[in-house]
């Protein structure tokens, strides 16, 4: 499965020097990849919400929809 080109979502960052460059949720240092591994192990947004400071809720969403709707989308190869 190829990645996402995560430098299209909005609500997202990758600052040399911070993380490692790993992409956050701009303004944190919330890895994005740590949002879907938290989702993946049965948590949900409030959790997230509880567990991380600093946090907004519409970034959260717009990240996961972002990822939703760049799956729903075909490569040309395989049609």
């Amino acid at each position: 499965m190829p990645s996402l080109d995560w430098s299209q979502c909005p609500v997202v960052e990758s600052v040399p020097g911070k993380l490692s460059g790993a992409w956050v949720l701009k303004g944190t240092r919330m890895p994005v990849s740590a949002i879907f591994e938290n989702l993946e192990a049965g948590a949900n947004i409030d959790d997230l919400m509880e567990w991380f400071d600093g946090l907004d809720r519409e970034q959260i969403r717009q990240a996961i929809h972002f990822a939703t709707r760049s799956l729903d989308n075909t490569p040309a190869h395989a049609a």
